[in-house]
Parts: C-alpha cells; sequence; structure tokens
C-alpha cells in the first residue's frame, strides 16, 4: 500500500515516566464510608450505552492526486448524539502503517479523527472508560469506506460516502457512585432501581456536564444515520414480511412437487 499522507500533529507520548516504588500510610476519614458506597456494585443491573461508529469520506475532486484522493473522519458517537464523555475517557485509532504515527489518541470528546489519503483499511478503534465504570477496554473494528458502492453512482465531491455501524455495549453490575454520576444523562439507558433505593450524592460539576461533547451541532451532523427504534421496528417488520413471502412461497413449491409425486404414483399403479 503506498505511503499515505498525514496532516496530523504528532501525539504526545501519554505512558508518562515510571513512579518510583513509595508505601504511603494511609490515614481514615470520614470520607472513607461514603468512598465505599460510592464503589458498591448494584447486583443484577446493567446500564446500555448505545454508540455508533464509522467513518465520512469527501472526494477531493480536481484537488485529488493519486495519494491524495479522498479526506474522511473515522468517530465514534453517541446514538443520539449525546456527549459520551459521562463513560469513555479517551478513543485510540490504530490506523494502517503507512501513516505516519498511526496510534493517535484523543483524550475527550468528540471522539474522532481526520485525514487524508486513497486507500481502504480496517481501523482498530479502542475505547478506554472512566474508573469508576471499572471495564476492560472496548475493541471495535471498523473497515474505512473512500469509495461509493457501484449501484450508487461515481464519485461525487457533493455526496460523501457514509458508512455507520450501530451498536449497545452493556455495563454490567455498575457502582453505585457510577450509577449515581450519569444517573441523569441521556447518552446512557438506565436500569430499574429496586423500590425505595437511594442513589448517593454526586458533584454539581458532574451534574452540568451533559453537553460539553455532544455531537449535535456538529459540522457533519446533517450526514449521520438517524438510528432510532422507530426505524429499527420498521426494518424488522419489514424484514419480516419478507421472510414470511418466501415461507409461503416454499409452501406452494413443496405443495406442488407434493402433488406431481401423487399424481406419478398413481399412474404407476
Amino acid at each position: 500500500m503506498p505511503q499515505n499522507q498525514t496532516h496530523g500533529a504528532e501525539q504526545p507520548d501519554i505512558a508518562g515516566p515510571t513512579p518510583k516504588s513509595q508505601r504511603t500510610k494511609m490515614v481514615k476519614s470520614s470520607d472513607d464510608n461514603e468512598n465505599k458506597s460510592l464503589a458498591k456494585k448494584l447486583k443484577d443491573s446493567e446500564i446500555c450505552v448505545p454508540i455508533v461508529y464509522g467513518n465520512i469520506a469527501f472526494w477531493l475532486g480536481k484537488k485529488a492526486s493519486e495519494y491524495q484522493s479522498h479526506k474522511w473522519t473515522v468517530y465514534v458517537r453517541s446514538s443520539t448524539n449525546e456527549d459520551l464523555g459521562v463513560v469513555i475517557k479517551r478513543a485510540v485509532f490504530q490506523l494502517h502503517s503507512s501513516f505516519n504515527n498511526p496510534t493517535r489518541v484523543v483524550e475527550g470528546p468528540p471522539f474522532e479523527l481526520s485525514e487524508s489519503g486513497w486507500g481502504e483499511f480496517e481501523i482498530v478503534i479502542t475505547l478506554h472508560f472512566h474508573s469508576d465504570v471499572t471495564e476492560k477496554p472496548l475493541h471495535l473494528y471498523h473497515r474505512l469506506k473512500l469509495y461509493p458502492e457501484e449501484e450508487s453512482g461515481s464519485l461525487s465531491m457533493k455526496k460523501p460516502v457514509v458508512v455507520e455501524s450501530y451498536d449497545e455495549f452493556v455495563l454490567s453490575e455498575p457502582s453505585e457512585g457510577f450509577l449515581a454520576r450519569v444517573q441523569n444523562h441521556p447518552a446512557v439507558i438506565m436500569p430499574r432501581l429496586p423500590s425505595g433505593f437511594a442513589l448517593p450524592a454526586v458533584p454539581m460539576e458532574d451534574i452540568n456536564s451533559g453537553k460539553r461533547g455532544d455531537t449535535k451541532n456538529h459540522p457533519l451532523s446533517q450526514c449521520f444515520t438517524n438510528f432510532s427504534e422507530a426505524d429499527e421496528l420498521l426494518k424488522l417488520a419489514a424484514a419480516r414480511q419478507q421472510v414470511q413471502a418466501h415461507i409461503a412461497r416454499l409452501r406452494r413449491q413443496l405443495s406442488l412437487l407434493e402433488g406431481q409425486q401423487q399424481l406419478k404414483s398413481a399412474s404407476d399403479m
């Protein structure tokens, strides 16, 4: 694969120096009980976070060259364009090895990366969560799409290529502190809490941070696919009708074959 050009700045090394070994004596304070309460797991419950990941690619037209034919953006967003920063701390995009600095780290929302090039390849997106989520990093795999399908027509500067996938990641047995922090956030689907259960209080800055990184006014938002529940139900209903029609057609063919077999048996007698 020929070398792609990149316009991204070099990312800082996030690993940092190795801390020296030290022993710190912990002093109990009045906050200990509160911290234990926040870390307590809520059994038999789960939080669902609907996400969309994919890319949007624009053909450069007359400005296109052999190695610079498209400008593209790959991203992970909330299915309703809310702020995913309440759950996700950082996203790591692993590009093709021909790019300069192929491992790109995005330290906050919106979780996206823009580049230019000519080739299609698989991008690995690794999502790292906040410490109170207590989940291992999640790996997503997306095939960068630059060129339209044959039935979609030729290249056009006005009509970008959009490829998106819908997914939901489920956080099982979340901590009470995490539940309290995201309980009113529109990016997450909360579980039904036990009757009489009260979540601990959270700082005001966490309550008021719901719209810091949403993508509702994103410059590319008009290209986003709408993954509403109503649309999904319509697609399921249409698929069910197709399946039922196919079953009815097979039954008619089977009935016809059985009739032919009976006629043949009668003629042989």
